[in-house]
């Protein structure tokens, strides 16, 4: 499974592809400590309805998460990849960057 991912992502070592998974698994991460404030400042609490919720969720934390993904992937010396990423996401998105 690892061979399949890092052909895919065309990572040409180990070193490469464990600096990704750690971008995106501090990303994840992140966003979990991020979300609570954001959803603060909206008023967003455990009381709001889910109809309210996913399309804030999605509006305001889909793309911090894609800031951070670019952030850690920079720390981590991925940045080329995590950019080709992103504009392949903004693609399906149908942006075109």
């Amino acid at each position: 499974m690892i061979a399949k991912l890092k052909t895919r992502w065309g990572v040409r070592n180990n070193f490469e592809f464990i600096m990704i998974l750690l971008a995106f698994s501090l990303a994840g991460s992140s966003l979990t400590f991020v979300r609570g404030p954001i959803f603060g400042l909206f008023g967003i609490d455990g009381d709001t309805s889910l109809w309210i919720k996913v399309p804030m969720y999605i509006v305001l934390l889909m793309p911090t998460y894609q800031v951070l993904l670019l952030t850690y992937g920079t720390i981590f010396g991925q940045f080329r990849f995590f950019w080709n990423f992103e504009k392949k996401m903004l693609r399906r998105f149908g942006l075109k960057l």
